[in-house]
């Protein structure tokens, strides 16, 4: 398989928006092409190769190396192939994505994922807010795909989600599955407040003590025999999940009303 690789001159003094930077886009085009492909900075339009170095011709295969935290939509609408970033991510890395895979060895910024469809985000250090989030007035937020953050996470994690997976390491800041629709959340690193705020349907799966909102109301203790499934996918991923103890079970948000649950894992049953 064809390999592009692209190494950033100079980090732009303003963000530059590239979401020409997908496998979809690159897998046809000859090296001439690719850098002169359009990017936004500012109001005027530049070529690629006016930012970054570029290496070998059009394939599903992007290497991107230098911190490019400023640069925005990379991998939007991707629905194949692999983009691995060396350094920092932008905002909107993986915006309606729907296939393929994005690996970032440092962190990346807000809206990691958000409304995307499928395919696979793993984020190694710390995520900005709104992952996996719905867009300003849009209704529904991921709806397939999976999102792993080795690091914490920003305000509003998986806002309005409907599917998918979305796993963090680290604590996860307030209003986590905030009016979430479905899917499944991993804190493996628990949350500040607010967790599950509005929250109509899915599940919270929280391996920390949280605050939990009043309008939580407790069910019971017991250990769901659908996180099996879980715990061997997340085990291929390197995110373990626990299957000993017991998972203390809380349903709401009754302000909604909503049937979400959330779980909070205990070393012990009962």
């Amino acid at each position: 398989m064809s390999k592009t690789i692209l190494t950033l001159k100079k980090a732009p003094h303003v963000p530059l928006e590239a979401e020409v930077l997908t496998p979809d886009v690159f897998a046809p085009l000859g090296h001439a092409e690719i850098r002169a492909l359009p990017v936004v900075l500012g109001k005027r339009q530049r070529r690629l190769d006016d930012f970054f170095e570029v290496e070998g011709a059009g394939g599903e295969d992007i290497e991107i190396h230098g911190d490019v935290g400023r640069v925005k939509w990379i991998g939007r609408e991707m629905t194949r192939g692999r983009i691995s970033i060396f350094g920092n991510a932008g905002m909107h890395l993986g915006a309606y994505m729907k296939g393929g895979t994005i690996e970032v060895t440092g962190n990346a910024s807000d809206w990691i994922g958000a409304e995307m469809r499928g395919g696979l985000i793993r984020v190694g250090g710390n995520a900005g807010g709104q992952v996996g989030a719905a867009y300003r007035g849009s209704l529904s937020g991921m709806n397939g795909g999976t999102i792993l953050v080795g690091g914490t996470a920003g305000l509003e994690l998986g806002m309005r989600m409907r599917r998918g997976i979305i796993a963090v390491k680290g604590v996860a800041r307030d209003f986590a599955g905030l009016q979430m629709k479905g899917g499944t959340i991993f804190l493996m690193g628990g949350a500040e407040i607010r967790t599950g705020a509005w929250m109509v349907r899915g599940t919270i799966v929280s391996l920390k003590p949280i605050q939990l909102m009043p309008t939580f109301t407790y069910a019971c203790a017991y250990n769901p025999t659908f996180l099996n499934l879980y715990a061997k996918l997340l085990a291929g991923l390197g995110y373990a999940l626990p299957l000993d103890g017991a998972y203390r079970r809380y349903t709401g948000d009754t302000s909604v009303p909503g049937k979400g649950e959330i779980l909070v894992w205990s070393p012990h049953p009962g």
